[in-house]
C-alpha cells in the first residue's frame, strides 16, 4: 500500500484537555491514553486548549468576527475517528474549559463519534461527578461513548516528579482506554460495520417494541 493510502486510512484519535494549568495532571493522563491508541496504530495527538485563542460561546447565528481556532478546533474534532475527552473535576462537575470547548461545537463535529473518558481528581472519588457530566454530553451529541473510562483519584501523588504514573493499575487502565477507542473507531469505519449500521438504521420498526 502506498504511504499517501496508509495515511488517508490511519485512524486518527484526538485527545482534548479540559484543564489550562502549568504542570496539569489532566494532560499527564491522556498522554498516557494517547500512547495506547498509538499502540494500535492510530494516529494520536492531543489537543491543548492553552494554544486555542476562544471565545465563551454565545449562541448567536453570526459566527463572522469569532477567532480563527474555533474553526481550527472544529476542523480538527471532525477529521478525527474518535476522541478522549480529559478534565478535572472542579464543583463536582467537568472544567467549564472543556464544557465551552464543547459547546463550540455540535453534531457536525462529534455525532458518530467513539469517545472516551478521563477524569482527574484531588480527592478519592475519581472524578465521578464530571465523568458521568461528560458521558451525559456524549450521548446528547448522539456520539458513542465507550463503557470503560479512566479515573485518577488524588492525581497530586498519582504522578512522579517526570509525570509518570506511580500506579501500573491506572496507567493500564488509560492504556486500554486509549486502546479501545481507536480499536472501536476503527471498527466503526470498516465496510462491514457500516453496512451493519444502514441495515438496522433502515429495518422496519419491531411493532412488538
Amino acid at each position: 500500500m502506498a504511504e499517501n493510502e496508509k495515511a488517508r486510512d490511519q485512524i486518527r484519535i484526538v485527545a482534548i484537555c479540559g484543564s489550562l494549568r502549568p504542570g496539569s495532571y489532566t494532560r499527564m493522563a491522556l498522554q498516557v491514553a494517547l500512547r495506547g491508541a498509538r499502540e494500535t496504530g492510530a494516529e494520536a495527538t492531543l489537543i491543548d486548549l492553552r494554544d486555542y485563542q476562544l471565545i465563551f460561546c454565545d449562541g448567536k447565528d453570526d459566527e463572522s468576527k469569532y477567532p480563527k481556532d474555533v474553526f481550527r478546533l472544529r476542523d480538527e474534532v471532525k477529521r478525527a475517528h474518535g476522541l478522549i475527552l480529559g478534565t478535572p473535576e472542579y464543583h463536582g462537575g467537568l472544567s467549564g474549559v472543556l464544557k465551552n470547548a464543547l459547546d463550540l461545537m455540535g453534531f457536525e463535529e462529534l455525532e458518530g463519534k467513539m469517545i472516551g473518558l478521563v477524569g482527574v481528581s484531588g480527592g478519592a472519588l475519581g472524578a465521578v461527578h464530571a465523568l458521568s457530566h461528560l458521558r451525559t454530553v456524549g450521548r446528547a451529541l448522539h456520539a458513542w461513548v465507550i463503557p470503560e473510562q479512566a479515573a485518577v483519584s488524588e492525581a497530586w501523588k498519582a504522578f512522579d516528579e517526570k509525570g509518570n504514573l506511580k500506579n501500573p493499575e491506572i496507567e493500564k487502565r488509560l492504556l486500554d482506554l486509549g486502546r479501545q477507542v481507536a480499536r472501536f473507531s476503527y471498527l466503526h469505519t470498516s465496510e462491514k460495520a457500516l453496512e451493519f449500521l444502514r441495515l438496522w438504521e433502515g429495518a422496519p420498526m419491531n411493532p412488538g417494541a
